[in-house]
């Protein structure tokens, strides 16, 4: 079973570098390696010259044009020629048995569409190192909970998968795309969500498993989706393209609850009109957490109206 990694990258060489090192170290080298670059990134292409060379790792450069992680990833599944395309950002570092455990996982189980597991976070100097059991869910109210970097015990099926360590069956994503109607030019929020979520919608199994781990160590982003950093423009992005993949895979029924839900308690992320009282309440001013609110909720009429 060939396996291709795919490596979304713009401006981080000092990353993109640790991240190759990874890949160089596997037990089980990858078929192939995918690197996306935009074709103007010249720190991107001096790492690459300078790094690693496909006399050690088969790695194709894969030029984009466009910004945005979701033509990035679009990109990179074009020039993805193996059995397995395992995606990680370039300021993750895959653990030494990832590929291996992926390539196991998949030729075990006929059924596997996709796999996920645990990024272990390092920030600030430290490591987050709690431990959940509750992973990759969309709850009955609609709420997602994600603590895909928490993640601990047996392998199991969810409902979706996180950007920096997630593997799909090539034949589970056939003409499937990243969603170009996500909003945003950097990251593109829940873009990962979006493309998980349509795997499982059409029938295959999508499992998180902790022990299938990269070490992730969170860099700026660019664009207008920055990280820790949220802008006006970033919350309404984030809300409309939460709200668009919500009314695109939940029943009828269930889009309604999630409406509501959001609209009227909501999360410290999205707040409805219970976040939004607390945090005027609780950390203030008033205006910020009503700016707050609005932004978010036009985000989510957007989407409900894109999909009317």
């Amino acid at each position: 079973m060939r396996v291709t990694v795919i490596v979304p990258t713009y401006r981080r060489p000092d990353d993109l570098s640790r991240c190759l090192s990874a890949l160089l170290c596997q037990e089980r080298t990858p078929e192939q390696v995918v690197v996306v670059a935009r074709a103007d990134d010249m720190a991107t292409h001096a790492c690459l010259a300078d790094h690693v060379t496909p006399r050690v790792l088969n790695v194709d450069v894969a030029l984009v044009d466009e910004p945005g992680q979701v033509a990035a990833l679009n990109r990179g599944l074009e020039a993805a020629t193996g059995d397995v395309i395992a995606i990680t950002d370039d300021d993750a570092a895959p653990r030494s048995d990832w590929v291996a455990r992926i390539a196991a996982a998949f030729e075990r189980d006929p059924e596997l569409g996709a796999l996920g597991g645990r990024d272990w976070v390092h920030e600030a100097g430290r490591v987050l190192d709690g431990e959940c059991e509750m992973v990759g869910k969309v709850q009955r109210s609609g709420r997602i909970v994600g603590n895909h970097h928490l993640g601990v015990g047996d392998a199991r099926e969810v409902d979706l998968l996180k950007g920096a360590n997630m593997s799909y069956r090539c034949a589970a994503i056939g003409d499937l795309r990243f969603d170009r109607r996500l909003r945003g030019t950097g990251a593109q929020t829940h873009n990962d969500m979006a493309f998980s979520m349509s795997v499982k919608r059409s029938g295959w199994k999508l499992v998180y498993d902790p022990l299938v781990a990269v070490d992730h160590y969170p860099a700026p982003r660019a664009g207008d989706d920055p990280r820790n950093a949220q802008t006006f423009t970033s919350m309404r992005n984030a809300a409309f393209n939460l709200h668009l993949i919500l009314r695109g895979h939940l029943s009828p029924l269930r889009r309604e609850i999630a409406w509501w839900w959001y609209a009227l308690i909501g999360t410290r992320v999205y707040p409805g009109l219970l976040h939004a009282g607390l945090s005027a309440f609780r950390v203030g001013p008033p205006q910020a957490a009503v700016a707050r609110w609005r932004a978010v909720r036009n985000g989510a009429r957007e989407a409900r109206r894109a999909l009317a």
